[in-house]
C-alpha cells in the first residue's frame, strides 16, 4: 500500500512539498529552495549540522539533503532541528524534507533519482539505503522510482542533461517508468556564482511541460557552500 500524508510528520509531506515545486521559478535556488545537496554521510564536505546552520543563514525556505545510498545525513540534520526547536522556539526554521539520491538504469544508462518526502523507515527502501549502489532487479530505474513512490515520496530525474543519453530520449523513458519529476535549473559546469544552465535549464522544463511532470532546483552542493556544487 503508498504511504498517505495523514499524520505524517513534516518532512514526510509530500502534499506541501508538490505546491512548492508548481511554484518554483528561475531564482527560487539557491536562495530560497534547494532540493539536491550531499553531506559527510556520502561525497559531500559538510556535516549535517554545518549545513543546516548555513541554510538557515541564507534563509531557505525548505531543502531537502540528498546523500547518495544513504538517509544518515537527513536524519542527523532532523535532530539538529528538533533540538533547536526545543532551544530556541522563536527562531524561524526551514521545512526539511527527507531525500535521497539513488543510481538506477535507464535504456542502459546509468542514471541518478532523487526521492523526496519518503517514509525513511519504509521495508522495501531498504536495500537502497546501504550506501552504496543497488544490483539486480534493485538497480533499474522503474523499481527504485516505484519503491520510492510507495514509500510515500517523489521521484525526480536529477541533472538529466549530464547523461552520455541525451535529455530528450531519458526524460520521456523515465515519464513511461512513472517519475514524478526532473530537475530542471542546475548549474552545469559549476559555474562561479552558481546560476542554472540557460541552454538545458529551457529545454528540460519545455519537455517536464510537454510530458506534464514537476521540475525542480538544486546546487548538487558538494562542497562547504550551499551557492555552490563544488
Amino acid at each position: 500500500m503508498v504511504a498517505t500524508n495523514i499524520n505524517k510528520p513534516a518532512a514526510q509531506n509530500s502534499l506541501v512539498l508538490k505546491q512548492v515545486l508548481e511554484n518554483i521559478q528561475p531564482d527560487s535556488c539557491p536562495h530560497s529552495y534547494n532540493f539536491h545537496l550531499h553531506t559527510i554521510f556520502s561525497d559531500g564536505q559538510l556535516t549535517p549540522s554545518g549545513l543546516m546552520e548555513q541554510a538557515m543563514s541564507i534563509g531557505l525556505k525548505g531543502l531537502a539533503i540528498t546523500d547518495h545510498h544513504s538517509v544518515l545525513g537527513y536524519k542527523a540534520a532532523q535532530s539538529w532541528l528538533e533540538s533547536t526547536r526545543i532551544n530556541s522556539p522563536q527562531t524561524p526554521l526551514p521545512h526539511l524534507w527527507t531525500g535521497v539520491e539513488i543510481n538506477g538504469d535507464i535504456l542502459g544508462t546509468e542514471v541518478h533519482i532523487l526521492g523526496y518526502s519518503f517514509d525513511p523507515e519504509y521495508p522495501g527502501l531498504q536495500p537502497y539505503l546501504q550506501g552504496k549502489t543497488s544490483s539486480g532487479r534493485h538497480y533499474l530505474a522503474e523499481n527504485v522510482i516505484s519503491t520510492i513512490q510507495k514509500a510515500g515520496g517523489i521521484a525526480v530525474l536529477a541533472h538529466p542533461a549530464r547523461y552520455p543519453s541525451p535529455a530528450e530520449m531519458l526524460i520521456p523513458a523515465a515519464v513511461e517508468l512513472g517519475i514524478d519529476g526532473v530537475e530542471a535549473y542546475y548549474a552545469y559546469g559549476n559555474p562561479k556564482p552558481w546560476r542554472p544552465s540557460p541552454r538545458q535549464t529551457q529545454q528540460i522544463k519545455q519537455l517536464s511541460e510537454q510530458y506534464g511532470v514537476f521540475f525542480t532546483c538544486g546546487t548538487d552542493t558538494h562542497g562547504l557552500n550551499l551557492r555552490q556544487r563544488i
